[in-house]
């Protein structure tokens, strides 16, 4: 499901290139521009987590879970060249539920949440012609994601003990997007993107006498449409 979306993405960005491709006249990607973009980012966990442990006993059929969430995303990008740009992701800060399948009671309980900053750093590269209206954009690059504000939900501590305190540690990971702008004049865009990013982290619940823990493999796509402003 999760490579099948990415695909579509990526063949419907693919299929309005080619019927905007020959409009040109507004706009021009030059070295030295600076175009900044503004909209609504959702990160979708692609997630998948080893076996949960107690106290390094494996808990059998068990496993983490990840929901999403959309937050305010920012991107810029640096123009190097008439065809090479430096692009970065931002956004206000994700929150995001944590839920845990077969931790001592079958099914499953909401385990903990918390927030993270993903920002990423990619190398794009614009294959159009400069004066080109419609600029789709492929890029690869690294993120760093910063875990903060880990809480253990109430549900989990009534299972295991209370007092319980959560850590994820933080990841660095490779990323690569897909994207494109379509000038609406000679300053504003309008943009869709998508990226991939290779998110792990070990997460430890701690508790008096007890320890859970457990391996996550994020690794979202993230989805982004908004506006944009050349300068």
């Amino acid at each position: 499901m999760f490579k099948q979306k990415a695909l579509s993405l990526a063949i419907h960005m693919t299929l309005a290139g080619s019927l905007l491709a020959g409009t040109t006249g507004v706009m021009a990607y030059e070295a030295g521009d600076v175009i900044v973009r503004a909209g609504a980012a959702t990160v979708e966990p692609n997630d998948d987590s080893s076996r949960l442990t107690l106290n390094g006993g494996g808990l059998p059929n068990s496993k983490a879970y990840v929901d999403s969430d959309t937050q305010l995303g920012l991107t810029l990008t640096y123009m190097l060249t008439d065809h090479l740009g430096l692009g970065l992701l931002a956004a206000t800060p994700f929150k995001h539920d944590i839920k845990a399948k077969n931790l001592l009671v079958p099914g499953k309980i909401d385990a903990g949440s918390t927030k993270h900053l993903p920002p990423t750093l990619t190398l794009q590269y614009f294959p159009m012609k400069a004066e080109s209206r419609f600029q789709p954009y492929a890029g690869v690059g690294i993120n760093y994601t910063k875990f903060f504000e880990e809480d253990v939900a109430s549900e989990l501590e009534g299972i295991v003990g209370a007092g319980g305190k959560l850590k994820l540690d933080d990841s660095w990971g490779v990323a690569f997007e897909l994207g494109m702008d379509y000038a609406l004049s000679d300053r504003w865009v309008v943009n869709a993107a998508v990226w991939y990013i290779d998110i792990d982290t070990d997460a430890k619940f701690n508790f008096p006498g007890a320890e859970v823990k457990t391996k996550v493999d994020i690794d979202p796509l993230v989805y982004m449409v908004g506006i944009g402003y050349k300068f």
